[in-house]
């Protein structure tokens, strides 16, 4: 793409807008080097890339890229043999964790929403857990060597350590002594080239023996190393060296550990910063409110509420526009300051977003085309230095961009023919865009020509639009019309302003006949324009009223449904339980009468027993979960010796007496049973379908007091934590607490991510979050039961 469209149109800020949202280095490089690409298919692969980045941040929220640097320059040392300091190895093994983390959340993220080429990128990151457990072994989150990193270093440590104590003991006791202190300016031990020292007062440099190393600024006080600590202090010296000599033996290991994965970690390091800047690419939608365009090739465009991404939100406004399938051409005119040159450049600067990958301020539905180049005049460029006016300036750019251009080009011309006299400018213009049309690009083209009204009425393939004007405020709206040529306004707004009405009179007169008729042309038109607007937008507003109105019913109606439902099912599963039971205890009465008859010699007749036996079989009722049920009628009044038919078993009988106010006792066959009234009718009355009594238990856990709501995992390695995990989650789910604490510490976050991984898959765990800054931050894990 022409350098000096993409200056013209403001690409450049677009891209420092999607460097904003890059979390790395490696994405805010990527970012600033994108360029708008004319192939079709590598446009429709970056946008894909965004959109799934998009319902990635929507589903999941943003991706982990903590801990990734750019470490090309470390990588590039090591393998050219230098040896890297603490700091760089430590950046190498932070990166490489971090590249893991940001694998295992794309691959999740994988799992619950497709996201096939953002899965295929991190699939392409290598896991080298082995070279970064060894550097984390060696060095500590702070960047410095641990003693644990060679049992050389760790015994030399050992021993720097006890000499400083020795040399600090020998000096303190010195210092206690009172014929010393009055010797001394602070009581107090310090270090002078890697040497222990005492501050001693100058007058007293005659009295006090050994080695001066510094001297204060005023010189009132000298450092001295007494001779009773020279020899320890030459110790702590041979040791420290021995202790440099042992740590950069342990970084040239490592060094050369990392020299050997070099060319793997530098394709990693490019994949982290296409995935940045992917992940950039979302969040620059997410600004701008963005939505993916639909793209095609065929030189089609169709915005729909665009915006210009560098105005404002709340001054923007919105910009609708369709070219490439009735007409090919739009001729824009109107007077100055109208939003002419701001529309041209909007249509540009989406079109350029869109060919680079990234979603555009503009509303779904709106289409646009990847073309092979778009080339714009916009602006004035004169320049005394080449002599140039402004008609000239116009005129070289337009000159390049014809001999440039191809039928797949979209060209942008502002003010054409403009700088000169009038008449041969309108010819010249239209003699250009006959030019550019008989090519077969796309073009919009602004104006102050009249004649270029005529020219698009009539042009086969072109359309007249201009930018609208409220004459009452005597201000632009900045609203592009398309089909509607632009009016001039001056008397109007001269007459507004107060200009003489008799001025203005003999001005009217001064206008041609046709050039009159062509303004009141224009008026109408732009009459019945805001009147077709106005119906048109209170139809859409009824239509909009008419379909939430529908949609709600709809899912009111569905609710409803789902709910019936349910409650049909639950009734029909509680009615069964009940009938279940009841056949069981039946069962059980019948089986003690046949056992009484057997004790009585015959009491009872057999055939009445399995007549009941039968009659007790039938009583389950013959449901169906999606019959509607009949409403309850209110029970009527039962008596001592009223035939009833006992609801929850579907059997008849009579009431023996009356318990209460609430139960009676109910003769069913050679069976007496006591049931409430409520579960009674009288035969006599319409069979009623009706709810079974609820038959249910209820299990009431207890907490134990003694179960904690934290762990502290501190010190265990991660066989040990994820037992003590899993006993301590089980506990506290039968003990109901809703949120736990894990404690792992900071360390390595070797603990803390395998513990993360677990709770992932846990069946009891709901969510988890890392710890808030009062609740003990990277060092704690929260976690939600279900």
């Amino acid at each position: 793409m022409n350098p000096k469209i993409i200056k013209t149109l403001e690409y450049q800020k677009i891209l420092h807008k999607v460097a904003h949202h890059a979390s790395t280095s490696l994405g805010k490089e990527t970012a600033e080097k994108l360029e708008p690409k004319g192939d079709f298919e590598l446009v429709k692969l970056r946008l894909q890339a965004t959109d799934e980045a998009v319902n990635v941040e929507r589903l999941k929220g943003n991706a982990p890229f903590g801990g990734i640097r750019d470490i090309r320059a470390p990588l590039h040392r090591a393998r050219i043999g230098g040896m890297l300091n603490p700091t760089e190895l430590l950046e190498i093994s932070t990166t490489m964790f971090g590249s893991r983390r940001l694998k295992r959340f794309v691959l999740a993220a994988h799992e619950e929403y497709a996201i096939p080429m953002l899965k295929a990128q991190v699939e392409l990151l290598t896991e080298n857990k082995q070279l970064e457990d060894k550097i984390n072994s060696c060095i500590d989150e702070n960047a410095v060597v641990v003693d644990g990193a060679s049992p050389e270093l760790g015994r030399v440590r050992s021993e720097l350590r006890t000499g400083e104590g020795r040399v600090r003991e020998r000096l303190e006791q010195m210092i206690r002594n009172s014929s010393v202190q009055k010797m001394l300016q602070d009581v107090l031990i310090t270090i002078r080239n890697d040497r222990f020292v005492i501050p001693v007062k100058s007058e007293y440099r005659s009295s006090f023996g050994g080695m001066i190393h510094d001297q204060s600024a005023s010189g009132a006080t000298l450092y001295i190393e007494p001779d009773a600590i020279v020899q320890l202090n030459n110790k702590i010296r041979e040791l420290k060296f021995k202790e440099e000599a042992e740590i950069e033996k342990i970084l040239r290991a490592l060094t050369e550990l990392v020299a050997e994965q070099v060319e793997v970690l530098v394709l990693d390091v490019d994949q982290l910063a296409e995935l940045d800047f992917t992940f950039a690419k979302a969040g620059l939608a997410r600004e701008l409110k963005a939505t993916m365009p639909r793209l095609n090739d065929r030189g089609f465009i169709k915005i729909k509420r665009g915006r210009h991404p560098l105005i404002a939100a709340d001054a923007v406004v919105p910009l609708d526009l369709e070219l490439g399938n009735d007409y090919s051409q739009i001729i824009v005119t109107g007077p100055n300051t109208g939003g002419k040159t701001v529309s041209l450049k909007t249509v540009g600067l989406l079109s350029l977003m869109a060919m680079s990958g990234l979603f555009v301020p503009a509303e779904e539905g709106t289409q646009l085309c990847v073309f092979d180049a778009i080339y714009a005049d916009i602006g004035d460029e004169q320049s005394i230095e080449q002599n140039l006016s402004t008609f000239s300036s116009h005129m070289t750019n337009i000159i390049s961009i014809l001999r440039d251009m191809t039928p797949k080009s979209l060209v942008l011309l502002d003010e054409l023919g403009a700088g000169t006299d009038p008449a041969e400018g309108s010819a010249l213009a239209i003699s250009i865009l006959d030019y550019i049309h008989q090519i077969g690009c796309r073009i919009i083209a602004t104006t102050h020509y009249s004649e270029l009204k005529a020219y698009a009425y009539q042009k086969q393939g072109t359309i007249n639009a201009s930018m609208e004007f409220d004459i009452q405020t005597l201000s632009p709206t900045y609203r592009l019309l398309v089909g509607v040529p632009g009016r001039s306004n001056a008397f109007a707004i001269a007459e507004r302003l107060g200009l003489s009405r008799r001025i203005i009179e003999h001005a009217r007169t001064q206008v041609g006949e046709e050039d009159q008729r062509v303004e009141s042309m224009i008026a109408s038109l732009e009459e019945n324009r805001l009147i077709a607007e106005s119906e048109r937008y209170a139809a859409e507003e009824l239509r909009k009223e008419a379909e939430a109105m529908r949609k709600s019913l709809e899912a009111q109606q569905l609710k409803f449904d789902e709910q019936r439902d349910k409650l049909l099912e639950k009734a029909e599963r509680d009615a069964r339980e009940a009938v279940v039971k009841a056949r069981r205890e039946a069962d059980e009465v019948i089986a003690d009468l046949r056992r009484m008859a057997l004790e009585e010699a015959g009491g009872v007749k057999d055939h009445k027993l399995v007549e009941a036996k039968r009659r007790l079989d039938q009583a389950t009722p013959e449901l169906r979960s999606k019959q509607v049920r009949a409403l309850k009628k209110r029970p009527e009044r039962i008596e001592a010796g009223d035939e009833v038919r006992v609801i929850s078993l579907g059997q008849k009988g009579h009431v023996v007496e009356l318990v209460g106010t609430t139960e009676a006792n109910v003769q069913l066959g050679i069976m007496k049973m006591k049931v409430q009234l409520s579960n009674l009718e009288k035969t006599g009355n319409a069979p009623q379908s009706k709810q079974p009594q609820k038959v249910a238990t209820t299990l009431k856990r207890t907490r134990d007091d003694n179960v904690k709501m934290e762990l502290d995992m501190r010190g265990m390695n991660m066989e040990e934590a994820l037992i003590e995990a899993d006993r301590f989650l089980d506990e506290s789910f039968l003990s109901n607490f809703g949120q736990v604490y894990l404690i792992h510490g900071k360390g390595t976050g070797v603990l803390r991510t395998g513990m993360q991984e677990y709770l992932r898959r846990h069946r009891h765990v709901k969510s988890y979050r890392m710890g808030n800054y009062n609740e003990g931050g990277a060092g704690v894990t929260v976690v939600e039961l279900k």
